[in-house]
């Protein structure tokens, strides 16, 4: 047990320690009369007081039962000590247990004492401190400890008549149901609700009987100090003998409560929390260790079951707070999580499908891709959107001058404080270890600033090219021009776009490349290539025909090679417009000829004749990417639009009270959550399918979030701003500049 969470006895549970020093002395090895003597009390331990003794030589717990009125049949201690004595006889892990006293003359109350065991406590489920791969451990070690204790014989444990057998849902919905009342200081209806369902809806096989803990969670389990083990089980008080299945269901109760659920740590959610296992893993796990099926018939009971039993020691603790004898100094916050946890139980029990950790969102995010989604949108609030205003002020001060194409120091210091946080390359499976479908929720997230994906590492084309080096590259290329890139220290242009031919159709592409011994030499001229401003931009990938497979069908005839800008004959030619603006935050969209440039044959990717296979693999996730961006910079005009309409006024009324503006404001709404499932669904085909199956559904959500519904909302945003639209410092017209939104449609 942890040391550091003992503090002073608290007021109201003092007692006579010398009584207590005196009454061991004579029945515990350790302790005499004479020795230092000292009492400390756990924070824990909400019902039962637990206390921390020390003597010179050893160390001990002491639980004693409440001082004052206690609730019928609860702070039973006897049975505490009774349970953990044949326990620890099994050999099974508990603190070994030493002496129960029942003369309330001694400490004022009955109590009992055990062993100290050293170990971790976890105060918090959700395991802060420690690794995902440790605390996946740590959950599974605990979840086969509870399989392990369903697993022993009652007869050989001597603890025939501990409980009464079958029939122990009903008898648990009953008894819970008493204390809660006994205990209610009003009147709560869903509490009372949720007591019926349950009378009602008993499981018809409840027969089978094993020993249960009935509080079996992280936080009453003592792990071993470096390993994943569980080498001590806490708090036996509510253990009876009666059906497994409810303490399975109480141990994984936190995966089903809402995130959004204001509990305290040890009554939680654990949704989003990387590292630790799923309910169906923890459920294979147990059964796996008990040699059941592992079909639950309705756990949608057990669950409920159990978030009616946390609501109703939930109340049991604020009662002793309001009678004056709660342990917990934090005893009064029970109050308030009654009637939330009854609401989440009830919808548990009429919902058969919760009965799997509940979300009302499509397309869900693993644990781990919710985990870094708030971490980036928490960074996103606390440094991205506030350096907006200086960021804004740099690119209009130097709007004419060279100095525009180097990003402004801001930006590579909050580059560097997301780097630290480890919040770079998501884009990247292997590397981010997220998913296209995870990431998809984060590329939202950043388009609702400009320069947010850059500060990530997760900037068009780099992604592009990145991904493309990753799949393609050969160990050489990664070496010289994947790892610069991973690492920030340089970017690249993609180079694939004509201006002699109509692009659409790749096929018609001029730009040739022609094997010369051991080179190759590239010639032809490009132009919107993307990033070729930005000082840093040191390599492109150039899509080109290549002339010694003209003989093959006309998407074999195509190759991508590695061109880097210093090379001879690479002509950086002007900066492309588009309204008027040259995107220099982005590294504006070169023109860029190439005049017989020579360039290594190793550089060539994948090999000739391989650039419309490379080009499938680069563009599925790009144009995921993109639409999502998309997605999140019309969600930041459509709030611009209801702040404009929510506070500007024209003939006696707001601008959202005219039905004009109202219909705007859905349609764009409409819009975008449209073409954010759309786009979802596509990352989930290419998570599932992979990028070849998948290019239908890319295709699909490209066209739909870039050509017809997120623009609407970049668009839509101009009309009630007035004579101030247009203007090239209003916010709207920032949003118009966001990539996607800058073209025609």
């Amino acid at each position: 047990m942890e040391d550091q969470t003992a503090t002073p006895v608290r007021e109201q549970h003092r007692f006579n320690t010398v009584n207590l020093q005196r009454y061991l002395a004579g029945k515990t090895r350790g302790v005499s009369n004479n020795d230092r003597f000292t009492v400390r009390q756990y924070s824990a331990g909400q019902s039962n007081p637990t206390f921390l003794i020390q003597t010179p030589s050893d160390s001990y717990v002491l639980r004693k039962k409440p001082p004052g009125m206690l609730l019928p049949g609860a702070h039973k201690v006897d049975r505490e000590y009774r349970v953990q004595k044949a326990l620890f006889s099994a050999g099974f892990p508990v603190p070994q247990p030493l002496l129960h006293c029942t003369d309330a003359e001694v400490i004022g109350t009955e109590f009992y004492l055990m062993e100290h065991v050293q170990g971790r406590i976890f105060q918090d489920l959700r395991l802060p401190g420690v690794s995902a791969a440790e605390r996946a451990a740590l959950y599974v070690s605990a979840v086969e400890v509870l399989a392990r204790l369903h697993s022993l014989d009652l007869t050989s444990l001597d603890l025939e008549g501990y409980g009464r057998g079958p029939g122990y849902c009903k008898r648990q919905v009953s008894t819970w149901t008493k204390q809660y009342r006994a205990a209610a200081h009003k009147e709560i209806p869903v509490m009372d609700k949720l007591s019926d369902w349950l009378l009602s809806n008993l499981p018809t096989n409840d027969n089978e009987v094993a020993l249960v803990h009935g509080d079996f969670r992280v936080d009453n389990l003592i792990f071993h100090p470096t390993e994943a083990r569980v080498v001590a089980v806490l708090d036996w008080e509510l253990s009876t003998t009666g059906q497994p299945m409810a303490d399975l269901a109480y141990f994984l109760m936190p995966n089903y409560l809402p995130s959004g659920l204001s509990l305290l740590s040890c009554m939680g959610s654990l949704r989003g929390v990387e590292g630790i296992p799923s309910p169906e893993d923890l459920i294979s796990i147990y059964c796996r260790c008990r040699e059941i099926p592992s079909s639950l018939h309705q756990l949608n009971f057990y669950l409920a079951l159990s978030v009616f039993k946390m609501a109703g020691i939930a109340q049991g603790i604020y009662a002793r707070h309001l009678l004056g004898n709660a342990s917990a100094p934090n005893a009064a916050q029970f109050g308030q999580s009654v009637e939330p946890l009854a609401q989440v139980g009830l919808q548990i029990a009429e919902n058969p499908s919760s009965s799997g950790p509940a979300d009302s969102r499509l397309f869900l995010q693993t644990a781990k891709g919710q985990a870094v989604h708030q971490q980036v949108t928490e960074f996103m609030k606390q440094h991205v959107l506030p350096a907006q205003q200086e960021v804004s002020e740099y690119y209009s001060k130097h709007a004419h001058s060279p100095q525009r194409w180097h990003p402004p120091q801001v930006i590579e210091d909050l580059k560097a404080k997301a780097r630290e946080a480890g919040l770079w390359n998501l884009f990247l499976p292997a590397v981010s270890g997220l998913s296209q479908l995870d990431y998809a929720h984060i590329a939202e997230e950043t388009g609702r600033c400009l320069y947010a994906p850059d500060l990530f590492n997760c900037q068009a084309p780099d992604t592009g090219n990145m991904e493309v080096l990753h799949m393609f590259g050969t160990e050489e290329q990664k070496r010289e021009w994947l790892q610069p890139l991973l690492s920030g220290q340089i970017r690249s242009c993609f180079c694939m776009t004509e201006p002699d031919v109509a692009s659409s159709d790749a096929t018609n592409m001029e730009c040739t490349l022609q094997r010369d011994q051991d080179h190759y030499v590239v010639h032809g001229r490009k132009w919107w290539s993307s990033g070729a401003g930005n000082p840093k931009c040191k390599v492109a990938i150039v899509m080109c025909k290549s002339k010694s497979n003209r003989t093959r069908n006309r998407h074999g005839q195509h190759s991508m090679i590695l061109v880097p800008l210093d090379t001879p004959g690479v002509n950086v030619i002007r900066p492309l417009t588009v309204f008027g603006q040259d995107d220099a935050i982005h590294g504006g969209h070169f023109e860029i000829h190439f005049d017989n440039v020579r360039v290594p044959a190793s550089n060539i990717l994948l090999g000739e004749g391989r650039g419309f296979e490379i080009a499938q693999g680069r563009l599925g996730p790009g144009r995921l990417h993109h639409c999502m961006r998309a997605v999140g910079s019309a969600e930041w005009a459509l709030e611009l639009l209801c702040q404009r309409a929510a506070h500007r006024q024209t003939f006696g009324k707001k601008l959202y009270q005219h039905e004009v503006v109202a219909h705007w404001i859905a349609e764009c709404r409409l819009a975008i959550d449209q073409t954010r499932l759309l786009t979802l669904h596509a990352a989930h085909a290419l998570d599932t399918l992979g990028s070849r199956s998948a290019r239908k559904q890319v295709c699909v959500r490209q066209d739909s979030a870039h050509s017809r519904r997120a623009r609407r909302g970049a668009h839509v945003v101009h009309r009630p701003s007035g004579a101030q639209g247009p203007d090239e410092k209003s916010p709207g017209q920032a949003v118009r500049s966001c990539k996607g939104f800058n073209r025609m449609g």
